[in-house]
């Protein structure tokens, strides 16, 4: 009769326990002629993307850990063994979001732009991307329901946006130098119009939906607001508070 450890460590590798992937790393074992060898990470991956999901669909409160286990195929000590605990696991997840929007904004492209039409592409890619990730704005209201408690602490999220808002500030200093922009605007204010006046449209376009009798997920319908978007945003740029048109010298 083998011993109740003995029993527990093979009960642990065969359910995918932490002995698993090491099990499943040595040659010549059956672990590892059933299954291909993963790569660094691929568990934490694994396990990230299926939280995702989960508090995409069901906010941080309606989440289960129990559910993303189980989508993800792993033994549920190793969501505590890589993430510690359902808030930090919460707290990967949204960096990984915010990490997503940061890339989809393409700063070194548009570095090289006009500073009109640097300003134009980074509100139509913003627009993009709230469009393409549905789940972007879900975790993104999930966490202002919870007043941003969980990503307060965060200090890759907290200096996250700095280059952007350096990029912002620069284009919008080019922009007076050459006579097309305004004078008094300030980088962050714009960047939040930029942010609201797309994130609003698609985190509301159901309810507003109803109110207004229309689809606003239809293709020609979010082309529209994408166009008055960068309208908005630019007419606001070329006019002074006197409304006068501001041009090249």
């Amino acid at each position: 009769m083998q011993p109740d450890s003995t029993k527990r460590r093979g009960r642990r590798k065969a359910d995918g326990g932490p002995g698993a992937d090491a099990a499943a790393a040595r040659p010549g074992t059956r672990s590892a002629e059933a299954q291909p060898a993963r790569v660094p990470g691929e568990t934490q991956r694994r396990i990230l993307a299926c939280a995702r999901i989960e508090f995409a669909e069901k906010g941080f409160a309606g989440a289960r850990t129990e559910s993303i286990v189980r989508a993800a195929g792993v033994n549920p000590n190793l969501l505590y063994h890589y993430f510690g605990s359902k808030e930090r696991l919460f707290v990967a997840v949204m960096e990984e979001v915010y990490g997503d929007v940061r890339s989809h904004h393409g700063d070194l492209e548009l570095e090289e732009l006009s500073p009109e039409e640097a300003i134009r592409r980074l509100t139509e890619a913003t627009f993009d991307l709230f469009v393409a990730s549905d789940d972007v704005i879900r975790l993104l209201s999930t966490e202002n329901i919870h007043h941003a408690e969980h990503i307060r602490d965060s200090q890759r999220i907290a200096h996250l946006y700095d280059p952007l808002l350096a990029l912002i500030e620069r284009q919008l200093v080019r922009g007076r130098e050459q006579g097309v922009f305004r004078a008094e605007v300030d980088a962050q204010e714009l960047f939040i119009t930029i942010t609201g006046l797309s994130y609003f449209y698609l985190s509301n376009r159901h309810t507003l939906g109803v109110i207004l009798r229309t689809d606003l997920s239809a293709r020609t319908r979010r082309e529209r607001r994408r166009r008055h978007i960068v309208d908005v945003v630019l007419t606001y740029l070329r006019h002074g508070d006197d409304g006068a048109r501001r041009l090249p010298r």
